[in-house]
């Protein structure tokens, strides 16, 4: 099985988010090594907030039954952004057999975007 999710934001999104609620607004939607990586680059936590929401997608589940942070975008030596499931995100996936990821995002100074694509043990 294959499945998918893609999602596009607009940056003043995250940044009002951020403006009024701060720190509390960082901790609901991003883990601390994610928020250690973007160091407040706006556009980059637009864009792990866009590949969290593609990965709900392709789980087939939205995001209400998974935790923001139980998706996570860390990177590997070479900046290439890795996914990290945890909890029940961990566990949906798991239940379909999704063991294989590939993300990808991107930005402008105005929107970004997430992609997400997910295997089966299967393929």
């Amino acid at each position: 099985m294959i499945t998918s999710g893609v999602d596009i934001i607009e940056v003043a999104r995250i940044e009002r988010g951020l403006s009024r609620h701060g720190q509390r607004f960082l901790d609901r939607f991003f883990t601390p090594q994610e928020q250690a990586y973007c160091e407040g680059r706006i556009t980059s936590l637009a864009g792990r907030f866009a590949v969290k929401e593609a990965v709900a997608k392709a789980i087939g589940t939205g995001i209400g039954d998974i935790r923001w942070v139980e998706v996570e975008v860390v990177c590997d030596g070479r900046r290439r952004p890795e996914l990290v499931l945890h909890g029940q995100a961990q566990t949906l996936a798991a239940e379909l057999g999704l063991t294989h990821w590939s993300i990808s995002l991107s930005h402008t100074q105005t929107h970004a975007v997430g992609l997400a694509v997910a295997m089966s043990r299967d393929e």
